[in-house]
């Protein structure tokens, strides 16, 4: 009984942990790409043109150049607008005129770079994963408070209190405010920004529109499952911890996925015309005078923790069960 005992802590624990993991990973960058090219150069553009991928969408992972290097003594980093005096340089020789400076906006260079091959905005890629990304996150919570839940009547009612609330929450956010379409209207205008083809991306727009809809249908459904299996199978419960310690995998094969799409549907107003190209998913590839370095960030290693404290919680409840 007390081996019992110190066997529910410890799985307890490292759920709880992977829990914290898999959470703190939905803010997190969880995996970078850098084009680096001689017009680039590194005083400027220490990383490169560099963007982060999150759950949620991308993000510029551009610096400002850094202090001391010869771009940084040399150029204007701030961005310059109506409010910004002609630079003086006698008076203004010892202000700190780059203060609050922000590096280059680098997914908007990278667009740039990519639509002269006929390559659509970046944001473009999962419009309907990216915007249930935090519903899923919850459905996985769930999933695993569930884990560790004690058998029988409390864990269905865990499973079935935290599946009420993420469908509550991703009903109402999607539809009663109006997210959806929000989001659509962004989709939409942000795939018109180099190819101006309304009639097409309206029908696109559409299509996220009904995929979504089915997503967030086939979501609930899931969780109607997850339930029903759990209360009809004892080893059900195993895939409370399985699913959600898949996160690593889930992520590459979205990521490998979506940089197919935009390396096989090309438009064909690019300036230059290339053949379907798969982008690097891991390490280095080479596109014309361009560099490309793809590999995993911070948040993909919060992933693995929490891939690594679920699997060894899940032999530990299987070894229960067996003995049990």
């Amino acid at each position: 009984m007390q081996d019992h005992k110190k066997q529910n802590l410890l799985i307890t624990t490292l759920t709880l942990v992977a829990m914290v993991a898999l959470i703190a990973s939905y803010f997190s960058p969880i995996w970078w790409v850098s084009l680096t090219a001689p017009n680039y150069p590194k005083d400027a553009f220490p990383d490169g043109i560099r963007i982060h991928f999150h759950f949620d969408g991308v993000y510029n992972g551009c610096r400002a150049a850094g202090t001391g290097t010869r771009m940084s003594g040399e150029i204007l980093q701030k961005d310059l607008d109506h409010t910004v005096e002609r630079y003086n340089p006698v008076l203004d020789a010892q202000k700190n005129v780059n203060k609050d400076a922000e590096g280059l906006d680098c997914v908007h260079e990278m667009n740039t770079i990519n639509h002269y091959v006929g390559m659509f905005p970046i944001s473009t890629g999962a419009p309907v994963e990216k915007p249930l990304a935090k519903f899923f996150f919850g459905f996985f919570v769930v999933m695993l408070l569930g884990f560790i839940a004690p058998e029988g009547r409390k864990r269905l009612m865990v499973l079935a209190a935290g599946f009420a609330a993420v469908a509550v929450w991703m009903v109402v956010h999607q539809f009663v405010l109006g997210h959806m379409e929000t989001h659509i209207a962004a989709y939409v205008s942000e795939a018109g920004t180099f190819f101006k083809e309304p009639d097409k991306i309206k029908v696109w727009g559409d299509n996220v529109r009904t995929i979504t809809t089915g997503v967030i249908v086939g979501l609930i459904v899931a969780m109607a499952i997850v339930v029903a299996g759990v209360a009809k199978f004892r080893g059900f419960s195993l895939l409370l911890a399985l699913v959600p310690a898949l996160m690593p995998v889930f992520f590459v094969i979205e990521y490998a996925g979506w940089l197919w799409f935009f390396g096989h549907n090309m438009h064909p107003w690019g300036a230059f015309t290339v053949k379907p190209f798969m982008p690097t998913v891991f390490g280095e590839g080479k596109v014309a005078q361009f560099s490309t370095y793809s590999y995993p960030y911070w948040g993909y290693a919060l992933l693995l923790v929490a891939f690594g404290c679920l699997m060894m919680a899940l032999l530990l409840r299987r070894r229960q069960m067996r003995n049990s």
